[in-house]
């Protein structure tokens, strides 16, 4: 065997040691897997033909082998991204043949071994997140066939060789950023003529910019960013950069250039996507050249003193998908050449000068991802044609002058994950169509003028995390469903005209007072420091003698009240079987009602009023003339065994009376049609409050319901002349009204027991599970 090539399949445990062994053995290609181990110390004692070692990616842990050495034929040895512990040894400066060494991600420590400077047919020196320290030697920067060197993410320092890119003429790649390295950059760089690439980012490089970098013919990236280079007053490497017709992307931000932007940035080539000069003190005018950058893709210059206006001419930059230019001194209008940027996907110039409107032809610019305009002067409404901006993420105008009411086209931002429109002048309410942002993480509308409540629909919005509505005109009580929210971390409604309870469920339950001042109706815990909720009584009589009297009557009548229903108890007990006179529970207005009433109190039994379905039955909802609410259970009549239910319902619920029972308004029956009219439930079946997502009960919610359906439970066991089982309790026959009371409802296949009966034998007839 010569060749072992078993690169990405996902092999474990260590390598065997008798693939050591193989003397024949020319390339052993492991990368990519999940080995473990260490590599033996004699791991090159057997293998003297081994030309290629590919490790790399994988977990190998222990020390780099001196031993290596003794592979005098290696010319590829890739270890990088391994556990790899101790130092680069020295000793692999006797491997003459090797061509590309990859060390990179290991952890490493120590300094790079001068020796490396022996190896002259080394093309490519990848050591890039070793924790190396200490200088770079001297050595590696003669080495002729140098062609990379990668040494960025460690901890080196001192300076670059006076003589740069003198000795290594064959170099194209220059990689140091992530360093402490210091001093010039020396202009004999420009003697490595083959440079395409050189990054030197985040260093402490002093120093003007040098002009000979303008003669690097095939330079296509130049990273120059957080240092300390200077410049004069022209930006002058600017204009020598210029001749780089192959050049890509020039990145000099975080640099104190102080100096004034220089027309000659027009003539760069068509080649430049990505120009950045941002906090680097650059003061003046942006030249309208700049729109002769017709192949730029990111422009970032934020952070400056530029003054003047935004040209014109940015309206040819036509591949242009990144535009920074926030927090410099640019006033004016936004012009609207700025809607010409179909590709536009980034425009950020908050923190400037600008007054007057948001261009609406912003609404045009579909690809728009992210949108700040904060911190200027705008003093318009907020265009509705921004709503046709569906994959808008983030939106910020806070801080300007903007007022009118927020449109409701807001509520198309879909994909929003930020909106912010605080510290303007907006009033009016506050759309309800913000239900539909179910991907919204921050929303700011703190410091206008709104009022009316909050939507209860804020409820659906269950990625929100960052909810402010402070210092507004807002009113009526705190939704007690945002306890919903369980992902919001901050919330604020401090300054408004809120009323009534504070929840104290989901989010609530860890917010402090300062999320609720200055509202002086709100009541609750007292954690909040605001006065405990008390149940409103009567307002007391300035008079003793007109309280007294009030006491009297209120006593007289409850005597009379007592007495009446005695009387009426008394009665009723003596009527075992009447169910037409003793079911108090019908309401008094629709004893009767018509097959025909019910069809046009259900629109003709419609699927749309349609609540639920049986076994045998369907309910639909029914609106009578008169505006009463009901709930029509229609039998089936063609199922067999449904008039047997009919009959059946009709039987228990005649004789049965409980607040926590479905209550009977009447029934409408014939020999084709079978019909049970019910109380109207407004909140539905327990069944969906329990598993619906956008839907939530809190503990103590829970915990009333399960009070209710057990009351009803005692009665129909223990309550009534003849106890009742019901047969099919489940969270479906539970239905829930106006005040989350609930009702138990259907018996159609419940059982009565006779007198002396504990117990009744049945089939399996409820629900299943």
């Amino acid at each position: 065997m010569t060749d072992l090539n078993l690169e990405g399949n996902h092999l474990t445990g260590s390598i065997p040691p008798s693939i050591y062994n193989i003397t024949t053995m020319r390339i052993i290609a492991l990368s990519k897997n999940n080995l473990t181990g260490e590599l033996p110390t004699t791991i090159c004692d057997h293998l003297p033909n081994l030309e290629g070692l590919y490790l790399s990616v994988n977990i190998l842990g222990g020390i780099i082998p001196p031993n290596l050495e003794k592979c005098k034929k290696l010319k590829f040895l890739s270890l990088s991204v391994n556990e790899f512990t101790g130092t680069i040894p020295r000793e692999l400066g006797n491997i003459t043949n090797l061509a590309n060494l990859h060390l990179g991600l290991l952890h490493l420590g120590g300094e790079i071994p001068v020796e490396l400077g022996n190896l002259k047919k080394l093309q490519i020196l990848s050591l890039s997140d070793c924790k190396l320290t200490g200088s770079i030697p001297t050595s590696i920067f003669n080495m002729s066939a140098l062609q990379a060197v990668v040494f960025d993410e460690n901890m080196l320092s001192g300076n670059l060789p006076a003589d740069l890119g003198s000795g290594i003429p064959s170099l194209e790649i220059l990689v140091c950023a992530k360093n402490n390295l210091s001093g010039f950059i020396s202009a004999t760089i420009s003697n490595a003529s083959r440079l395409s690439a050189i990054d030197l980012s985040i260093n402490s490089f002093t120093g003007p910019i040098p002009q000979s970098l303008g003669n690097l013919e095939n330079l296509e990236v130049l990273g120059l960013q957080m240092n300390n280079f200077v410049s004069d007053s022209a930006l002058s490497f600017l204009t020598s950069l210029t001749n780089c017709r192959k050049l890509r992307e020039l990145t000099f931000c975080y640099n104190p250039l102080d100096s004034f932007f220089p027309a000659s940035i027009g003539n760069f080539s068509d080649s430049l996507q990505i120009f950045e000069g941002c906090y680097c003190k650059l003061k003046g005018p942006i030249p309208g050249e700049i729109g002769n950058l017709t192949g730029a893709i990111r422009i970032n210059f934020s952070q400056n003193d530029l003054t003047g206006h935004i040209p014109k001419t940015i309206q040819g930059m036509l591949n242009l998908q990144e535009f920074y230019l926030e927090s410099n001194k640019i006033e004016g209008i936004i012009p609207d050449s700025i809607c010409n940027l179909k590709n536009l996907g980034a425009l950020y110039l908050s923190g400037n000068q600008f007054s007057g409107r948001v261009p609406p032809c912003l609404g045009k610019v579909t690809s728009m991802r992210y949108l700040y305009l904060a911190d200027n002067m705008l003093n318009s409404s907020l265009p509705e044609s921004l709503g046709s901006l569906p994959d808008l993420i983030e939106f910020n105008f806070s801080s300007n002058l903007l007022h009118g009411k927020i449109p409701i086209e807001i509520g198309n931002l879909k994909a929003a994950t930020l909106i912010d429109l605080s510290k303007n002048d907006f009033f009016g309410m506050i759309p309800s169509t913000l239900e539909g942002l179910d991907r919204l993480i921050s929303l700011s509308l703190a410091h206008n003028k709104l009022d009316g409540p909050i939507p209860d629909s804020f409820r659906k919005m269950l990625a929100l995390e960052y909810l402010d509505l402070s210092s507004n005109n807002l009113s009526g009580e705190i939704p007690k469903s945002l306890e919903a929210l369980v992902y919001l971390k901050y919330l604020n409604f401090s300054f408004n005209e809120f009323s009534g309870e504070i929840p104290t469920g989901g989010p609530f339950a860890n917010a402090t007072d300062q999320s609720f001042l200055s509202n002086y109706g709100l009541c609750g815990d007292s954690k909040f420091h605001v006065s405990p909720c008390v149940i409103r009584s009567p307002k007391r009589s300035k008079k003793k003698k007109a309280i007294l009297v009030l006491y009297i009557l209120l006593g007289v009548g409850m005597l009379f009240l007592a007495l009446v229903v005695t009387y009426v108890f008394l009665r009723l007990r003596k009527k075992k079987k009447n169910a037409g006179q003793a079911d108090v529970s019908l309401i008094k207005y629709h004893e009767r009602i018509s097959y025909y009433e019910l069809e046009q109190a259900t629109e003709g039994f419609s699927e749309s009023n349609l609540l639920g379905n049986g076994s045998f039955s369907k309910v639909y909802k029914g609106i009578l003339k008169d505006g009463t609410l009901l709930a029509a259970k229609v039998f089936n009549v063609q199922l067999e065994g449904a008039f047997k239910s009919f009959d059946t319902e009709c039987e228990m619920l005649r004789n049965l009376r409980h607040r926590n029972l479905t209550k009977v308004i009447t029934s409408c029956s014939n020999l084709d049609f079978k019909a049970l009219v019910l109380e109207y439930m407004s909140n539905g079946t327990l069944d969906k409050w329990l598993y619906s997502h956008n839907l939530f009960l809190d503990l103590f919610q829970r915990l009333d319901i399960m009070i209710d359906v057990a009351s009803a439970m005692v009665y129909l066991h223990s309550g009534c002349s003849n106890p009742v089982v019901h047969c099919d309790l489940k969270p479906s026959n539970v239905l829930l009204d106006q005040e989350m009371v609930g009702h138990v409802s259907d018996f159609g296949i419940a059982k009565l027991l006779g007198a002396g009966e504990t117990f009744v034998q049945t089939r399996t007839i409820a629900t299943i599970g």
